[in-house]
């Protein structure tokens, strides 16, 4: 019998996570039958897309309850479900809901959860997995010492590729009932506030940052033009953050959102090891610090000492010339 994969599909408003979709792609690797769990309202039209990224089979909730993420609605439905059907993996994104879905899950189930992997097999039926310690210094190799079923495991949003869709395959979509009603729900959502024209940390391919050398609020402008010219994020550390200059969303690091761009810049950050936890994985890392000796150098490929304030508009200036901007 075919070793049964779950993955927990996230989707806000009709747009699915890239996480999932990574998950998914993952999820393809073990070997296995791949199940999309697909939970939300007006959801049924996302199901074929989940199958074109790799699932099999699709277990579509579709209900008012589940229309907002809500850990408690959803951990039931995740529970009542794996409890019925016994799947030996369920994935998610290591995302703000899949680390909380997971988490309640898991309890409830009576089972383990591995956070954060960036690595992930299956031997003989039991997860083996790679994930960062000690703020990312070293890769641990991770199992379940148990092996029991099922075992609860998110991954680590841009460590796995994401699968080109095809739509050409084929795959079941079933319907299935939520396990709360609405009034058993004791969160409601009234509303959603989002910055608009702002990319996604998780999702951004670059970033800029900017620490405590910016000096003040006003100092993230050149750190804002530079990430708005390469059509990336802006990120910052908790010091800027914690100084009030910037709202947490922005937040790198240890407390913060954990990323992984193919292209990091740290302008004005001294590089903590609590810093360097939330971006030690990005493939390119480029320093600007006036201090030679900042820590951020170490895990940096390019360092520039200097100014930023001199160095990031310089920088802003000739990729807009090379970019036609």
């Amino acid at each position: 019998m075919a070793t049964k994969l779950w993955v927990f599909i996230e989707q806000f408003k009709g747009v699915i996570a890239p996480a999932s979709l990574e998950a998914l792609g993952a999820a393809r690797t073990l070997g296995g039958g791949v199940t999309g769990l697909l939970f939300g309202q007006g959801v049924g039209d996302l199901a074929q897309s989940v199958i074109a990224h790799g699932a099999d089979e699709v277990l579509v909730a579709d209900d008012a309850s589940l229309a907002d993420f809500r850990v408690e609605a959803y951990a039931a439905l995740l529970v009542k479900l794996a409890r019925e059907h016994a799947p030996a993996l369920l994935l998610a994104g290591a995302t703000t809901a899949g680390r909380d879905l997971f988490g309640a899950a898991a309890v409830d189930l009576e089972a383990g959860c591995l956070a954060d992997a960036v690595g992930v097999k299956l031997v003989g039926g039991v997860v083996q997995a790679v994930r960062p310690v000690y703020a990312g210094k070293l890769l641990a190799d991770v199992t379940f010492a148990s092996g029991g079923k099922p075992q609860l495991v998110t991954l680590r949003p841009r460590a796995f590729p994401k699968p080109e869709p095809d739509a050409g395959r084929t795959g079941t979509v079933t319907s299935v009932a939520p396990a709360l009603a609405e009034d058993a729900i004791g969160v409601k959502v009234l509303d959603y506030v989002i910055e608009q024209g702002q990319v996604s940390l998780a999702d951004a391919k670059i970033i800029v940052s900017g620490g405590r050398g910016v000096g003040g609020a006003e100092g993230f402008g050149p750190v804002r033009d530079l990430a708005q010219t390469l059509g990336g994020a802006m990120g910052a550390s908790r010091a800027a953050v914690d100084a009030g200059w910037i709202p947490y969303a922005h937040q790198v690091g240890q407390t913060g959102k954990t990323v992984a761009p193919d292209l990091y810049i740290a302008a004005g950050i001294s590089g903590s090891i609590q810093h360097q936890a939330g971006m030690r994985s990005s493939k390119v890392i480029v320093a600007v610090n006036k201090d030679p000796e900042a820590p951020i150098f170490k895990v940096a490929r390019y360092g520039v000492v200097g100014d930023l304030f001199k160095i990031l508009p310089a920088l802003t200036a000739e990729f807009k010339k090379r970019l036609g901007k």
